[in-house]
């Protein structure tokens, strides 16, 4: 590194010191002075001195990069032992080891690494009574679901091989892998938002947020929360707007797993997502308000997961052999046939695919009709669960199915 970088090093190094320095001077702020063990100058020298040792590390003088570095991190547990003892509080002294590690790594030639480090590491310090209210919110459920999602996410995907095998080379085991990463995750993301917001702000706040990992589910759980109520509340604008928010999960799905399919899925799609809101939001504002129902069930779970696999795993093979016996129509039909069981399987088999398999408007009309079909479900779950109440929610669903299907006859007109 010249003069200019290294100065960037140590000078990021002290400024992490001085940004995590004064979270905790402002935390610790009506402590009687003298009784602190380290504040915004303790913190900032902290960030210098670490970031000094860090640049001397990375110019060859390990040695000396060593002592410097053990020598703050003895002082701080010196100096931070008594309160340990006595208060049972590890926060502040975990924070100055943090701003030694992290002053080191921009010392050492990573100041950009070291900043995002200490960003986050002060938005967690401040965050804490927001860290405490969600962890007191949380029930056994959620803690086995985040448990399952991390062995998903964090235990195997890792370890799996990236390469081609199994039946005609259809099966790359850390993509598939990733496929339930991803959907899983998108999933628990939703029903984490709907445990935080859904249960304080009613029936369209769960609409809207369960909409985005499992609009079936939230329309099972509303229509028959409507079918057992007297009087209709906000439950009909809730299923309605849930499809609305599904009309736009599938572009995001469509953008991620095959990208090259998304501007002629948008042009199907972007008259259904107007009518199926327009319809969402008339019904919202000739609602009562509504409190929340329980949200849909948590999505993680590790048996689904693994079926979720297996699905996509047979549907990537049975691409393949569709592929080199039937051509383009061979592939979207098994493209409506997968997703009139699962959308998100025709979309990750769809990704698999290479651009030559298929071009972007038949792939598009194909998912498209897997949309259809699915919504036709969460038709028929309206009318036998919520029975009459739920006609105009269903009209509103219909509404959006029927402009699809419009918009697939005419992208049909043009191949």
């Amino acid at each position: 590194m010249d003069w200019v970088q290294q100065a960037q090093a140590v000078g990021t190094a002290l400024a992490c010191g001085l940004l995590i320095g004064i979270e905790r001077g402002w935390k610790l702020r009506d402590q009687k002075p003298g009784t602190r063990v380290a504040g915004v100058r303790t913190f900032t020298m902290l960030g210098l001195g670490s970031g000094i040792a860090g640049l001397l590390g990375a110019v060859g003088h390990v040695a000396v990069a060593a002592a410097v570095a053990i020598g703050m991190v003895a002082v701080m547990v010196f100096a931070y032992s008594r309160e340990l003892r006595e208060e049972h509080d590890s926060t502040s002294a975990v924070a100055a080891m943090s701003t030694i590690a992290i002053g080191f790594l921009a010392g050492n030639g990573n100041p950009g690494l070291a900043i995002a480090c200490a960003a986050i590491g002060v938005a967690f310090l401040a965050l804490r009574e927001e860290l405490h209210g969600f962890v007191e919110r949380l029930d056994a459920d959620d803690v086995k679901a985040l448990a399952r999602y991390a062995i998903i996410a964090g235990a195997v995907l890792p370890f799996l091989p990236n390469g081609y095998y199994g039946p005609l080379g259809a099966w790359n085991p850390q993509r598939l892998w990733l496929v339930v990463v991803l959907v899983t995750g998108f999933s628990f993301l939703g029903y984490i938002a709907n445990r935080i917001f859904g249960e304080r702000h009613g029936t369209i706040a769960t609409a809207l947020i369960g909409g985005a990992y499992s609009s079936t589910a939230v329309t099972q759980a509303l229509a028959t929360r409507l079918g057992r109520e007297a009087e209709p509340g906000a439950e009909p604008a809730g299923i309605a707007l849930a499809t609305g928010v599904m009309y736009l999960r599938i572009p995001v799905l469509i953008a991620i797993f095959a990208a090259r399919v998304l501007p002629a899925i948008l042009v199907l799609l972007a008259p259904a997502v107007i009518v199926a809101w327009a319809a969402g939001y008339w019904l919202y504002r000739k609602a009562p308000k509504s409190d929340a129902p329980t949200p849909p069930g948590n999505p993680i779970a590790l048996l689904p997961a693994l079926g979720f696999l297996v699905f996509v795993a047979i549907a990537a093979v049975a691409a393949k052999w569709a592929e080199g016996r039937f051509g383009q129509s061979g592939i979207a039909a098994l493209l409506l046939i997968v997703g009139s069981m699962d959308v998100d399987v025709a979309i990750v088999t769809l990704g698999g695919l290479s651009a030559a398999a298929i071009a972007p408007l038949p792939a598009a009309m194909a998912i498209s009709g897997t949309v259809i079909a699915n919504m036709a479900v969460k038709i028929g779950i309206t009318l036998v669960y919520a029975r009459g109440k739920g006609v105009s929610a269903a009209i509103a669903m219909a509404a959006s199915v029927i402009v699809l299907a419009v918009m697939i006859g005419l992208a049909w007109t043009r191949l």
